[in-house]
């Protein structure tokens, strides 16, 4: 089975950022992909002016809709982030997992930041889900920080951890923490002896910026894959006891 974690730009607009995820759908399709994560908030970014619209929760849902109806054309999983508006006044940092049989997941952020606790309210469940005989784990960014949060999402004997992140900070911050914020996903993949795949961001938003680095682990924590600071790209890595499916040319 083939695992993927999309690097890609995060816009203001949730139209550019629809069309960013479609694209890169399809070329994980080409790969051979079977699941495939991308970024914290990497549907609707994280721009007041965005997440403040009237109809944004409504313009949130269709576009799931549509990456899922692509999804099942593509027959393949995906794991979005997104804003999630829960009654109307409560938000919070999604990651909906969307199957090609149209069954949906959905975990929030657990530990949020002290910038986005001024807007986001905080999950307090982990999530793991099956999917073709193997079972996958989601946390979301800082997250990865709580070793007992990793453990509690490995506890159903999954495969791999999926990490999606968007790591935004003034540039000099950006630069001194791309050691830690790559140690921490290895980490979590010695600790639970699991595969760790983190997505992140790339580029500038909301006047900060993200430089990228996004990887995959293996049990012992060797590094598979590592992208570079810039770049839109997919990063995979084949799990043990499936074969991953035939690359798809057309």
């Amino acid at each position: 089975m083939r695992l993927g974690a999309a690097q890609v730009f995060i816009s203001d607009a949730l139209e550019m950022n629809l069309d960013t995820i479609l694209r890169m759908m399809t070329d994980a399709a080409r790969k051979g992909v079977d699941l495939l994560a991308f970024p914290e908030m990497s549907l609707t970014g994280y721009n007041p002016d965005t997440l403040t619209r009237s109809d944004i929760q409504e313009e949130t849902t269709r576009a799931l809709d549509q990456i899922a109806l692509r999804a099942a054309d593509l027959d393949l999983g995906v794991i979005i982030g997104h804003a999630h508006w829960e009654n109307d006044d409560s938000l919070l940092n999604a990651a909906t997992v969307l199957l090609p049989d149209k069954t949906r997941y959905t975990y929030y952020k657990n530990y949020v930041t002290e910038a986005e606790a001024e807007y986001f309210e905080s999950g307090n469940k982990a999530l793991s889900f099956p999917y073709r005989d193997h079972r996958f784990g989601v946390i979301i960014c800082r997250d990865q920080n709580y070793p007992e949060l990793a453990r509690q999402t490995c506890r159903d004997n999954v495969a791999a951890i999926f990490i999606l992140s968007a790591h935004y900070y003034h540039p000099h911050e950006a630069r001194w923490k791309i050691e830690k914020n790559k140690a921490l996903p290895i980490a979590r993949a010695v600790e639970n002896k699991v595969y760790v795949l983190m997505a992140n961001a790339v580029g500038s938003h909301i006047g900060l910026v993200s430089l990228g680095n996004s990887l995959i682990a293996d049990p012992e924590g060797a590094l598979i894959a590592l992208a570079d600071e810039s770049s839109e790209v997919i990063l995979t890595c084949d799990v043990p006891g499936s074969q991953p499916r035939p690359n798809v040319n057309n």
